[in-house]
């Protein structure tokens, strides 16, 4: 059970540090598997969308204040409305096609090799994004235009792909549409809430048989390393992202990327 349970911290560190980088957190949680031997089952599969809840409420708990702002001005401020269909709006497609799709992903798309070429690609695109002269027109994460918050959760919808980044896919697409990097980012958390909180419940579901007592415990040491990881990532990323960009969250994903694939390539 201690090694079971070393893991279990140790991937909770690698979700809490990389839930809301743009790197992936799946991704690199699907090669921790692989090189510890914790996706022997359809368990440890699980594990690492289960653990992901952790990670959301460290992000509830340091917005709590101003998300229950909105929530109780929702029958009188016009602005709160807008920005809670927004939220809707950018989090369905990722619903739809997250429900009709989900054994094809789970079963094809959580692959290590998909996993290290989409990290060295989504690298590339971070190294081109950020040497873009980018003039922001949106510089608050609850007043984009509605058209906008679609394009980002269809762009949501590439992180299906583990390795590609929910994360990545959200701040990129929201800069490309005209946010500045800080409102970038502060709306990908905010989105980040409905997203991973309904993969967390339909895993569970679906996985409902496997939660032996063992498991349980296993869960909740993971889930409670990620909040305590995710919760200083948070509060450190905004203020990082807007000083010096995303160069160095690239060249971590190209690195992290190749070494994958040389491992693999080795049998490792």
């Amino acid at each position: 059970m201690l090694p079971d349970i070393l893991k279990a911290i140790f991937l909770g560190v690698v979700e809490g540090l990389t839930e809301f980088l743009p790197v992936s957190s799946t991704g690199h949680l699907l090669l921790m598997d692989r090189f510890f031997g914790f996706d022997n089952d359809d368990f440890g599969k699980t594990f690492v969308v289960l653990i992901q809840l952790g990670a959301i409420l460290a992000i509830l708990s340091i917005y709590f204040g101003r998300l229950w702002k909105i929530l109780i001005s929702l029958p009188s401020d016009p602005a709160s409305r807008r920005f809670a269909i927004g939220v809707i709006i950018a989090f369905l497609p990722a619903m739809l096609i997250g429900f009709v799709a989900h054994e094809f992903i789970k079963s094809v798309l959580f692959n290590v090799w998909v996993v290290c070429f989409t990290l060295i690609a989504g690298g590339a695109v971070l190294l081109w994004v950020d040497q873009l002269a980018l003039v922001p027109r949106h510089r608050d994460a609850t007043q984009f235009p509605l058209g906008t918050y679609l394009l980002i959760g269809i762009a949501q919808c590439l992180a299906m792909v583990p390795g590609v980044s929910r994360s990545g896919a959200t701040i990129v697409s929201a800069m490309l549409l005209g946010a500045d990097k800080r409102s970038a980012a502060e709306f990908s958390f905010f989105l980040a809430i409905p997203t991973m909180v309904a993969a967390f419940s339909y895993d569970l579901y679906k996985n409902r048989g496997e939660m032996s007592a063992d498991n349980i415990t296993l869960v909740a040491i993971g889930f409670v390393t990620s909040f305590v990881v995710a919760w200083i990532v948070v509060k450190s990323l905004l203020d990082y992202v807007t000083r010096h960009g995303f160069v160095v969250f690239a060249w971590w994903r190209v690195i992290v990327g190749t070494l994958g694939l040389i491992a693999l390539a080795l049998g490792k």
